[in-house]
């Protein structure tokens, strides 16, 4: 075997090349067609040892996106990628190199394969190291470099990064809809019948960005709330625009989707796509980043202000954010039980046998909504608990009272699950449901929030509470919750910093804890557990003194 240059493996190490990616039976690599290739030719060459398999999800999503980086490369610079399989049989090999346009260390070679897992210390896939032209090991984070920046990322050194990072910088002061939208191999946008649309046709409106993919639910269910506000929009003359940014894989569903919506789209799988979810640092879904008249950001997702309010949120400007703001406390301080859970005839909620109980029967007392579903878990490892504080309350002051708001997916689990509470409920389907969600903005279950006796807002916290205190937390107002943590606080300075307990054999800790479960009475707690650090086991103030 010829010399070759050397590479400074990543445990310091010094390796001859050929030794590296060879064994003592083979000096060559292979590509998808059978062809060898000797290992002698990648000298002074940068590679990409590309350690991936085909039973790996994360991997068959980042292939794609490392061949269009290869492509691009390959004819401009001097880069190879060399495939390190993790794969378990010679079959899924073959099925996932044929997707791949570079070489590969044979699957015969399992015990190469392995050494260079243990070399580059590989705890993840896909995993991708970079090693230069001198044969030094420059970054072993070649996948992040690749998913963000692609063929750009190349020489893929930490320079180079930086260098990228500064033009996004320097991209986001200068920010047009160009830059936004546009790229160096396309300049335009699709409309819902395929027809390309210039970006420089957008310039000058205000625009929404809007993040979706055709399989979630909540994309699915904002839509329409978009569609109501873009028609309404469009029919007053307003000169906005929505561009949507696929990030789905499907073509097929896309394609579908895309038909029924009357907005602008990327293109599928546009190297865009990706850049935006990077650029708007994407978070949730769905989201609507609104861009100014000036090609500014105006607001980073308007989702759930579309859905809460509308054409009436438009233009979506500071000021009308103020404004809202304003309209909102207006609101809060004008809130009773009847205007948010009396709409037209549906004017009660329902108790045992499905008895209409009139919401007037309600007014000025404490009642408590809980926002909780049977499929939960959290949400009936809850309800043991809310039972008995319920029952606790009731029997010191009968004007306190619960209203179950469902989240389950049909009638039997709605009465299955209601069947075990001694409250009362919103009809199973019942349109009101949707309307509160928005107003107390319910983002998971379960959820409980106290209104006082004239129907205004105490708290939307009044869940962690009762986990806190139990039924001392009643009646949720502030003043009583701050009486209740200097009581709680006075408490715990008589308390055992450490203690032994009969259910575990470590050393229990007084600790301050956010959320957990009891691993004896397995009921949720907060605020003060006893933990065992070492097994992460908590146990309740109430399991360790009773």
């Amino acid at each position: 075997m010829a010399e070759s240059n050397a590479v400074v493996a990543m445990n310091g190490e010094v390796h001859d090349i050929v030794n590296l990616l060879s064994s003592p039976e083979r000096d060559f690599l292979i590509r998808n067609n059978g062809n060898a290739v000797k290992i002698d030719d990648l000298i002074g060459k940068k590679l990409g040892l590309y350690f991936s398999a085909s039973w790996c999800g994360k991997c068959h999503r980042f292939t794609p996106v490392l061949a269009e980086a290869y492509e691009g490369l390959r004819a401009r610079s001097n880069f190879e990628i060399v495939f390190v399989s993790a794969d378990e049989d010679d079959e899924a090999f073959n099925e996932y190199f044929v997707k791949m346009p570079w070489l590969a260390i044979p699957f015969a070679d399992p015990e190469k394969r392995d050494s260079l897992d243990e070399l580059f210390k590989v705890r993840g896939i896909p995993h991708l190291v970079i090693i230069d032209e001198a044969g030094r090991v420059i970054s072993d984070g070649g996948v992040e470099i690749v998913r963000e920046y692609g063929a750009e990322g190349y020489p893929f050194t930490s320079e180079r990064v930086n260098e990228l990072k500064d033009k996004e910088e320097d991209a986001r002061r200068n920010q047009t809809l160009k830059s936004i939208l546009a790229n160096n191999t396309r300049d335009f946008v699709l409309s819902s019948d395929g027809n390309k649309v210039p970006v420089a046709e957008l310039e000058g409106k205000i625009v929404g960005i809007y993040f979706w993919l055709a399989s979630y639910k909540s994309c699915i269910d904002f839509n329409s709330k978009l569609l109501e506000l873009y028609e309404n929009l469009r029919a007053k003359g307003e000169n906005f625009e929505v561009v949507l940014v696929p990030l789905d894989d499907d073509k097929e569903s896309f394609n579908q989707s895309i038909k029924a919506m009357p907005w602008l789209s990327l293109p599928l799988k546009d190297k865009t796509c990706e850049k935006l979810v990077r650029y708007f640092e994407l978070d949730t879904l769905p989201t609507l980043v609104i861009i100014g008249s000036d090609g500014k950001t105006l607001h980073p997702n308007v989702a759930e202000t579309v859905e809460e309010y509308g054409v009436v949120a438009y233009p979506f400007t500071p000021e009308k954010f103020e404004e809202l703001k304003r309209v909102e406390k207006e609101r809060e301080e004008a809130q009773t039980l009847e205007s948010i859970l009396v709409s037209g005839n549906l004017d009660f909620v329902i108790g045992k046998e499905g008895a209409k109980v009139p919401v007037a029967d309600l007014v000025g007392k404490n009642v408590l909504l809980y926002f909780t579903a049977h499929w939960c878990p959290p949400c009936r490892a809850f309800l043991r608990k809310l039972i008995r504080v319920y029952k606790e309350i009731k029997s010191k002051d009968d004007t306190f009272e619960v209203i179950f708001i469902s989240s389950d997916e049909d009638q039997t689990s709605f009465d299955d699950f209601f069947s075990e509470m001694p409250w009362l409920a919103l009809p199973f389907g019942d349109p009101r449901k949707f309307s509160l969600v928005r107003t107390f903005k319910v983002h998971g279950i379960p959820m409980a929030v106290a209104l006082g006796p004239t129907g205004r807002t105490i708290t939307k916290e009044a869940r962690d509470l009762m986990a806190s205190y139990g039924s001392e937390a009643y009646p949720f107002t502030d003043q009583h919750i701050k009486k209740l943590e200097a009581k709680f606080e006075e408490m715990v300075k008589g308390w055992p910093r450490s203690l032994e307990h009969g259910s575990h054999d470590h050393e229990l800790a007084l600790r301050r804890r956010t959320n957990y479960t009891c691993d004896v009475c397995e009921e949720q707690g907060q605020t003060w557990s006893y933990l065992c650090e070492e097994c992460d086991l908590d146990l309740h103030l109430g399991c360790v003194f009773k």
